[in-house]
């Protein structure tokens, strides 16, 4: 075999470089842009897998095609370098946001634990979450995707919990919220889109009072873009930016930590992250860590202090479960923590770009509704 004929494979791996690269460099492209459109948005979600196939790529193309060098595996690392700053917080390299509390230098009665999870309504696993619940025995517990057979379910194991606010649905997005803090104000809303409920509830700890929201949007998908998901976040925002104490906001929020959306969501409630400097957290889709996207979240305001965080192993679900034992002392975590951006005419113009959409997808779906 002569050389030129040992290197025949050579053609064809080079061209499936080039068409990868070229896919990788127009999805980053139209990651930037403002546009809901569900196969646009989902660029969003694997940011750090990207980065990792255009350093790999870059490197291939470098050796074997020198026909396309040095541009396109420039292109690459130029694009390679913006995923990195996108993900960058997420790492160990950034500065924290949210201070750790050590044992013994805050009240232990101002701390708690907290559960949420999507349990995946198709999981019939139910006693592998429940086991979880009373191994850990949470201070409050949040399960998605509950529907009635769920709440059946659970019901023995929530039973100890004084507060409890539930909707069981069979559309994968019931919800069940159980507390042993103090619990009143407490409402199952639709914030922007029907039999897609959050949980609002105002709980006390350890002498503060401070507002629960929680929250599973819907995510972007064939037939269902983001334009709902969006403002869903963005209201919750504004519930936080309107409220004069402490506020935890948690859920399966069907976007990623590191988006736009949930940037601006940050910033217009007035939210730290507790991830940011410690890494992704992350718990989508369980059984693929290689692939894991940070989709369950928990964002806290300036009051309060991280005892821990991690996530848990997987009780059969689709999501793996997010622990956190959080303690509310705002005399401590207010000189410590890093402040809360606060929103600027920017980020409200952007959100009310955001409810001006959904506003408008709303109109027309209840005009296509009509007219059918």
């Amino acid at each position: 075999m002569d050389s030129k004929s040992g290197r025949e494979w050579l053609t064809p791996v080079r061209w499936l470089l080039r068409v990868t690269a070229a896919l990788l460099v127009f999805g980053s492209v139209l990651s930037t842009t403002d546009l809901n459109q569900w196969w646009i948005r989902i660029w969003d979600f694997p940011r750090l897998q990207i980065l990792v196939a255009m350093v790999l790529i870059a490197a291939a193309l470098w050796k074997l095609d020198h026909a396309w060098r040095p541009w396109l595996p420039l292109a690459l690392a130029g694009f390679a370098v913006w995923q990195f700053y996108r993900v960058f917080p997420y790492t160990p390299l950034a500065t924290t946001e949210v201070s750790r509390v050590a044992p013994d230098e805050t009240n232990a009665t101002a701390c708690f634990t907290a559960l949420t999870l999507n349990v995946l309504q198709d999981n019939r696993q139910y006693a592998r979450t429940a086991d979880l619940i009373r191994g850990l025995d949470p201070d409050i517990v949040l399960l998605m995707e509950t529907d009635q057979a769920w709440a059946d379910a659970m019901a023995p194991t929530l039973a100890n919990y004084p507060g409890r606010i539930d909707r069981p649905l069979d559309n994968t997005y019931g919800i069940m919220f159980a507390s042993r803090l103090p619990m009143d104000n407490a409402s199952i809303q639709d914030l922007a889109q029907k039999d897609t409920p959050s949980v609002l509830a105002t709980l006390a700890v350890g002498g503060h009072r401070f507002r629960m929201i929680a929250l599973h949007p819907r995510p972007p998908m064939p037939k269902q873009d983001t334009e709902e998901r969006d403002a869903e976040i963005i209201m919750a925002a504004k519930q936080s930016q309107d409220l004069a104490m402490p506020v935890l906001a948690i859920g399966d929020f069907n976007d990623v930590a590191w988006s736009d959306t949930t940037r601006l969501f940050k910033d217009i409630g007035g939210f730290l992250d507790p991830r940011i400097g410690r890494g992704t957290y992350a718990t989508f889709p369980s059984g693929m860590v290689w692939l894991g996207w940070p989709l369950d979240h928990l964002f806290a305001t300036e009051e309060f202090l991280l005892a821990d965080m991690r996530v848990g192993e997987s009780v059969g679900s689709d999501h793996r479960p997010v622990i956190a034992r959080l303690c509310l002392d705002p005399d401590a975590a207010l000189g410590r923590n890093e402040k809360a951006k606060a929103p600027d005419a920017e980020d409200e113009e952007e959100a009310g770009e955001v409810m001006e959409e959904f506003e408008e997808d709303t109109a027309k779906d209840r005009i296509e509704g009509e007219e059918g």
